[in-house]
């Protein structure tokens, strides 16, 4: 099917990452940074170049698109979505991305900051893009793959389905999000506007892997208010905020419990930021497990911790503070079993092995899934993400392309 094709995806992608749209999370704007609406518009008229006439970006940076049906069958409307923004732990800025023309199979020394090295030991997926072509950044910033593959995949989609119009689908429903890394992708999103029946998130890895469960996740705080006092005379009076976060951070066990010593389906709580002053001071945490159950018995743990070294300062006071962030896509997906499986197919169709595996983390996905709206995660190639190291295979780009396009037809042909 894809054998006299000329993939745009690669095209596509590297005109993509050198737009910066990093989030911030410390934003309280929607989108959180004006400029991923720059990567937004030009979607939007990238789309309507092809056709897609509905094709527009809204005041929050959201895309929304339609190829209309071609056939006469009454089928669920599909939507594929990716989000527009880079992570904000690593520059997004002036990316320069790096195309290896057959990757020779060694260690990558990248040029703008040679100790930062792309080595096959540390990323053995390397080994199987000997040959192939690969892209890096430069050794400045990330690369951007997470998720501008996947934009560009989607895209690479719509032009196959455009120029070969002999391939019969249902209504397909384009989504591209703002803010997915800082955990609002779906803040402003308007469902009805969207109508769609079910929703694939282009967010994945390695070639191959099909996600349906995700860690459920929470947020605590908590804030402590100390004693503050004239620091010359602070003797038996001042009691330092600052201080005791601190203490809570250090009582922390070091060998269990942690995303440092954590893997498969364990969970954990991860302290991710101290702030404050003498008199008031918070410690925040990201608290996960793929047992939504856990996260309560999680937080009783920390908030048991936070206790005892309270108690060594009476005087001090702690408010401790719980915001449920996302759920576990599988306790919706789990009765929509056919969504998963028309995936599969499609995966077999393009000659992929599926490799069914847990997110140790959380999508677009998860929050739509509880919206009404099921939706697994397929891969995208992306390696290495959020850091300077980040690098996709082609050849995984263009398969990702290929089963969405198998993806389609098979929801025709089962409906």
């Amino acid at each position: 099917m894809f054998d006299t094709y000329k993939f745009t995806v690669v095209e596509k992608f590297l005109n993509y990452v050198q737009i910066d749209t990093q989030s911030n999370p410390d934003s309280h704007s929607n989108p959180s940074t004006e400029k991923q609406k720059n990567l937004s518009a030009l979607l939007a008229r990238e789309l309507k170049a092809m056709g897609i006439a509905d094709a527009h970006s809204d005041e929050f940076g959201y895309v929304y698109a339609t190829i209309p049906s071609n056939s006469t069958k009454n089928i669920p409307v599909i939507c594929f979505c990716s989000h527009v923004d880079t992570a904000p732990d690593c520059s997004g800025t002036n990316v320069k991305p790096i195309f290896h023309n057959g990757y020779n199979g060694s260690d990558i020394v990248l040029p703008d900051d040679t100790t930062q090295i792309i080595s096959v030991n540390k990323y053995p997926y390397l080994k199987k893009h000997i040959g192939s072509d690969i892209i890096t950044a430069s050794g400045n910033t990330l690369l951007g793959a997470d998720d501008k593959s996947g934009v560009a995949e989607i895209m690479d989609m719509v032009n196959y389905l455009i120029t070969h119009p002999e391939v019969k689908h249902g209504t397909i429903k384009l989504l591209f999000t703002p803010d997915e890394e800082i955990g609002a992708g779906t803040a402003k999103l308007d469902l009805q506007k969207l109508a769609a029946d079910v929703a694939y998130t282009l967010d994945g890895g390695e070639v191959g892997t099909l996600e349906d469960e995700t860690f459920s996740a929470d947020g605590v705080t908590i804030t402590v208010s100390g004693v503050i006092a004239h620091p010359g005379y602070g003797k038996n009076t001042l009691v330092n905020a600052i201080k005791i976060v601190g203490a809570i951070a250090a009582a922390l066990p070091l060998d269990e419990w942690s995303p440092e010593t954590t893997e498969k389906r364990e969970g954990f709580v991860h302290p991710v930021q101290i702030e404050g002053i003498a008199e008031k001071a918070s410690i925040s945490f990201i608290v996960r497990d793929f047992d939504t159950a856990k996260l309560e018995e999680h937080e009783n743990r920390l908030r048991a911790i936070a206790e005892k070294v309270l108690a060594q300062y009476p005087e001090a006071t702690m408010t401790f503070e719980v915001k449920e962030q996302y759920r576990n896509m599988k306790e919706v997906l789990q009765h929509h079993p056919h969504i998963v499986a028309y995936a599969e197919e499609a995966y077999l169709r393009a000659g992929i092995t599926v490799v069914k595996e847990p997110i140790r983390g959380g999508t677009d996905g998860s929050r739509l899934s509880f919206m009404g709206l099921p939706c697994p995660n397929i891969f995208t190639g992306m390696q290495a993400i959020h850091s300077k190291h980040e690098w996709i295979g082609v050849k995984d780009m263009q398969k990702a392309v290929d089963v969405l396009v198998h993806l389609v037809q098979v929801w025709e042909e089962r409906s």
